[in-house]
């Protein structure tokens, strides 16, 4: 797969309601064919090495991304904001990609909770213009209480839906999310990183580095990007 050389980062303050501002980071690379707004994980920002690579990975592939950070991150604490806060920052950071790249293609997701925050939000009110959702490690249930009251909501969502999980991911039994998945019909994709955990990590032993499964992670998301964008009517 051809890939581009990735443009520098674009430095943004995203308003979230009437009290709450929160930081972002644009990466556009040079003919970008969609945008993928990226949430981070619960206990890591949108500048942790993860979310760095993932955006730098995805410009050489021609997709542009805007990261941001929720406000419990920005006040430097270690608890989420409530869900409500959450989406309705989701919400401001769609909408100011949207303003900054009014061409492409929108789609939105994140890693692990981040991901989690936007499909809540997409399932309670669609967001405005999103074709897609991306999850890196959807978080299904608690490491040690499995479950999938975390996925009821998912059944509210009428877009496409892409799933990338590790096979040891301790937050997603593969035996409970591939039924969800299943349920999903048609908006439903998985795919699986063969021996990776919650954080794409697989052991030495197995042969693969972290860096060739994030590879992998990522080719899979712009193969289904070429598949969104075939389906959408012209």
């Amino acid at each position: 797969m051809p890939r581009m050389k990735a443009a520098g980062n674009e430095r943004l303050t995203i308003g979230v309601g009437a009290s709450h501002s929160v930081c972002g980071l644009f990466d556009r690379p040079a003919a970008a064919r969609a945008v993928l707004v990226l949430a981070h994980g619960a206990g890591a920002g949108m500048q942790h090495p993860s979310m760095q690579a993932a955006a730098m990975g995805l410009a050489e592939r021609g997709i542009a991304t805007l990261r941001y950070q929720f406000p419990y991150m920005e006040r430097k604490s270690r608890r989420p904001d409530p869900p409500a806060l959450c989406h309705e920052t989701v919400r401001a950071a769609v909408a100011a990609a949207a303003r900054l790249a009014p061409d492409l293609p929108l789609v939105a997701g994140g890693r692990s909770f981040g991901g989690r925050m936007t499909s809540q939000a997409q399932a309670l009110s669609p967001l405005a213009g999103v074709r897609g959702l991306v999850f890196l490690a959807f978080p299904l249930h608690p490491a040690g209480r499995s479950g999938t009251d975390r996925a009821a909501h998912l059944q509210e969502i009428g877009i496409p839906m892409l799933f990338i999980q590790g096979s040891r991911d301790e937050l997603a039994d593969l035996s409970l999310l591939r039924p969800v998945i299943e349920r999903l019909g048609s908006r439903g994709t998985l795919h699986v990183l063969e021996d990776a955990d919650h954080s794409f990590h697989v052991p030495a032993r197995g042969g693969r580095k972290d860096s060739q499964v994030r590879e992998d992670a990522l080719d899979a998301v712009c193969s289904w990007l070429e598949r969104l964008e075939g389906a959408q009517p012209s």
